[in-house]
């Protein structure tokens, strides 16, 4: 099993900033794709910023431009720096890890941090 431990939400007023950090740990036998999901309310799940252990990276296009996503392929960390917060940028951000357990790539997930993005 593979536990990812997140930190960093919270109330942030428009054209503010927000760190998220996720700490992935357990069995790791190898960590493919890092990174970042959120899901509003009504909506589904979405893509935000995802970094892959060879250091690629992607964002998604409401975010790109206001977000920076780093890594730690030592310490299996993921840290989302995220700038010039939207009110629409308000969501239950989930960190995801793909990890490679021996067997197959099995995908993990994080137990969600509130952003509210609000004066």
């Amino acid at each position: 099993q593979v536990q990812l431990v997140e930190s960093g939400g919270g109330l942030v007023q428009p054209g503010g900033s927000l760190r998220l950090s996720c700490a992935a740990s357990g069995s790791i036998f190898s960590l493919n794709a890092l990174g970042w999901y959120r899901q509003a309310p009504g909506r589904q799940r979405e893509l935000v910023a995802s970094a892959s252990s060879g250091g690629s990276t992607y964002y998604a296009t409401s975010v790109k431009g206001r977000s920076t996503i780093s890594r730690d392929n030592a310490k299996n960390t993921v840290l989302l720096q995220m700038n010039s917060l939207k009110p629409e940028d308000t969501a239950v951000y989930y960190c995801h890890a793909n990890v490679f357990n021996g067997l197959g790539y099995v995908d993990y997930w994080g137990q969600g941090t509130q952003v509210t993005v609000s004066s």
